[in-house]
């Protein structure tokens, strides 16, 4: 987890600012535990217990699962943090302005795919396997997994930017992987990603990561199929595209007219790519990175721009 010094870390300094709550931490650290556990072993009762538990999910500090139990179903806790670091400002630094929007992996658009396929809630499968007319039932906007072999997925993204503010670089992040039957972590993918209908590149993923449990994949998902991707930044600046640093195209912000009020997102494995080894997209609550699908324009004010050349 990154923290900085701004409001929007406070539910984590709030949630770590209690005794008690460190406490939790310490002995979910060893191994989850039910409510009825953690305020046994802390000398709270349930109900106090309650609440705590409730100020650290908030702060994605733990998260918690519905589980079959000796006496029904019980809420288990899982401690979700290995590590936090906290970024200062730095003395005389340029903060740099942005507009952020995560999508969930469910709010996709339009789609066009082939099997193998599927999605799933962090609770359950949405529908069958390999049928692709689920992708339209109404759970799918709760989807944090999802996987085709060959077509595209599509996302409409909201864009915040104002008249009064320059572009300069888009970051989309995602967690990503091929599609195989069952897992392959041999098994390349040329993925090609579309915005605004211009095609921004192609990245060859390696594999369909099977061979550990994804760190947040829910304990109920079969281990035989997709647990983890890999974690891949996609930026778009004045002078082309990169991915993780390295330049895959030509293709700059003005070439996908960024200030339009609304980008089309479009992911794809097409017919004619050399290697057709699908898609599979991790949100919240699954593979190794918690987190959707990200969108950071970063802008200059206008103002500012100017008195920089004056």
């Amino acid at each position: 987890m990154k923290l900085d010094i701004s409001e929007k870390s406070l539910p984590v300094y709030e949630a770590l600012a209690s005794d008690v709550r460190l406490q939790l931490i310490q002995l979910l650290a060893k191994s989850p535990m039910n409510i009825k556990e953690l305020a046994d072993a802390v000398g709270l009762s349930s109900a106090i217990m309650t609440m705590h538990v409730k100020k650290l999910e908030k702060a994605k500090i733990i998260r918690t699962e519905m589980m079959p139990g000796k006496g029904g179903v019980q809420k288990i806790c899982i401690l979700d943090v290995d590590q936090i670091d906290i970024e200062f400002p730095q003395k005389n630094e340029i903060v740099r302005e942005y507009h952020r929007i995560e999508l969930s992996v469910g709010h996709y658009t339009d789609f066009r795919i082939e099997p193998t396929c599927g999605l799933a809630t962090r609770e359950h499968i949405i529908g069958e396997l390999d049928e692709t007319r689920y992708f339209w039932d109404p759970d799918r906007v709760d989807a944090k997994i999802l996987w085709f072999t060959k077509g595209y997925i599509e996302y409409k993204v909201p864009n915040f930017l104002l008249t009064s503010q320059k572009p300069e670089e888009l970051i989309i992040s995602m967690e990503i992987s091929s599609e195989a039957p069952s897992t392959n972590n041999n098994w390349p993918s040329d993925i090609s990603f579309f915005l605004n209908q211009v095609q921004l590149g192609t990245w060859t993923s390696p594999g369909d990561f099977g061979d550990s449990r994804g760190k947040y994949t829910p304990s109920w998902w079969p281990i035989e199929i997709n647990q983890y991707g890999l974690l891949k930044q996609l930026r778009i600046t004045r002078d082309g595209t990169y991915m993780d640093g390295n330049k895959i195209s030509n293709v700059t912000l003005d070439d996908v007219d960024i200030r339009q009020k609304q980008w089309t997102f479009r992911i794809a494995v097409l017919e004619d790519a050399k290697h057709v080894g699908g898609v599979t997209l991790f949100g919240t609550g699954f593979g190794n990175y918690n987190q959707d699908i990200s969108f950071q324009l970063y802008y200059t004010p206008l103002q500012q721009e100017s008195a920089a050349q004056a």
